[in-house]
């Protein structure tokens, strides 16, 4: 279904100024199963669900919203579709107490009172007085201006914003997105409305730690992620590491979907099983056992309660 381990090497981004080529959705997905395709080779493995909803979202220019438990691969989607469409991404993490200016943009003010002192400096060498209107104008120009994520996205193209966590942030912000999500724009009161030539695509992802309000979810297109099952695991490790002997991957991914079905604080997810096999490479193992899984438990459990739970019936979970 997904790859969590996907990197990322997208084209510089193009900037808006003056006419602009918009990227064409043809040329990398033409249907959910040429998505579905490009996708594969950039090392996401995507099912029909989920190659179908990317595509859509492209289609149609409705955000993607993507739930799902941790480490399911929803923001490496949104890594893989930058890498499909040759556009930047652009990351805005969300977290609690988050506001418009963190994500938006803010104003450079050191640079602004530089610039001031500067032209206070050079009217007192002059002899002269500064024009107020013409120093307000000058401060406020689009040199001082901090493009936070959503202005970079707005002005960028092609581009691929990823609202993470979106869940982590509260209700005024909630609102706040909603609004620059379905105009496109956003308005500076200094400068004027700035609006996307070619609005981004859009990828929101959520761990679902509580419930994201109906007015966000109507504007996007919905897609759950779950965990893969084995058979999918194993083609994940195969892909991500070509080297990774046939037998290791389907160990590491049964143990990976016994774990997650144990009662951990933080079952793992892909990435996690991904690590595990790497170190478990990098340890001279050529199978997985005890003493292996023992000694690599770090790469793929992040609480001390998770690892000394596994240890003690790490017998039981690596029994095929």
């Amino acid at each position: 279904m997904f790859d969590p381990g996907g990197r990322v090497a997208p084209r510089a981004p193009v900037v808006h100024s003056g006419e602009v080529s918009t990227p064409d959705p043809e040329s990398y997905a033409d249907s959910p199963t040429t998505l579905a395709a490009a996708l594969r080779e950039t090392g996401y493995l995507a099912d029909d669900g989920l190659a179908t909803a990317a595509y859509l979202a492209m289609k149609m220019n409705r955000p993607l919203f993507c739930e799902g438990e941790p480490g399911t691969g929803k923001t490496a989607l949104a890594q893989a579709l930058a890498q499909v469409m040759g556009a930047e991404l652009i990351r805005l993490q969300c977290h609690d107490g988050i506001d418009a200016s963190q994500a938006l943009y803010d104003w450079d003010f050191p640079r602004q009172l530089l610039h001031l002192r500067t032209l206070e400096a050079a009217a007192t060498a002059e002899h002269g007085t500064l024009d107020a209107d013409a120093v307000e104008a000058s401060l406020y120009a689009d040199r001082f201006l901090l493009a936070r994520p959503i202005l970079r996205a707005l002005r960028t193209s092609p581009a691929v914003l990823l609202v993470d966590e979106i869940d982590r942030a509260d209700d005024e912000f909630e609102a706040f997105l909603l609004e620059v999500l379905s105009e496109h724009a956003v308005t500076i009161p200094e400068i004027g409305e700035i609006k996307a030539v070619s609005p981004p695509v859009v990828v929101l992802t959520s761990n679902r730690t509580r419930e994201v309000h109906d007015a966000l979810k109507r504007r996007c297109l919905y897609l759950w992620l779950d965990h893969p099952d084995v058979a999918r695991e194993i083609e994940i490790l195969r892909s991500r590491l070509p080297g990774v002997p046939e037998r290791l991957a389907q160990q590491v991914a049964a143990a990976a979907h016994r774990l997650r079905q144990a009662d951990l604080i933080k079952p793992p997810g892909v990435a996690e099983s991904l690590d595990w096999a790497r170190a478990l490479q990098l340890v001279g193992a050529r199978t997985l056992d005890v003493d292996s899984a023992a000694r690599t438990l770090g790469a793929v459990l992040k609480y001390r309660e998770d690892a000394d739970r596994v240890r003690d019936r790490l017998e039981s979970l690596l029994a095929s």
